[in-house]
């Protein structure tokens, strides 16, 4: 992602010390092993989302149809697109 982001063509679009910025940050992301089924989503397929979600800060979606943006929280996490994620969470 950081060399992509050097790319000309991606230039406009990601600006390297953004990207940069924001790799670092999510070098303190953890990652879930397991996590107990206590939420179900309007779409089964999205139930897994809504459960890894509350150890999360945020979860980041841009499906509009299945109401999780809608929803906008599970517990105590955001539910968010990324564009919000970027200019909120992650302070880009």
């Amino acid at each position: 992602m950081r060399r992509a982001s050097r790319y000309p063509k991606f230039r406009n679009i990601l600006q390297p010390h953004l990207v940069g910025l924001m790799l670092n940050r999510l070098h303190r992301a953890h990652i879930l092993q397991q996590v107990p089924n206590r939420h179900a989503a309007a779409d089964p397929r999205d139930t897994y989302l809504l459960n890894r979600a509350d150890a999360a800060h945020a979860l980041v979606t841009g499906d509009k149809r299945a109401g999780m943006l809608q929803q906008r929280r599970v517990g105590k996490t955001r539910i968010v697109t990324a564009a919000t994620f970027c200019e909120k969470v992650l302070q880009l």
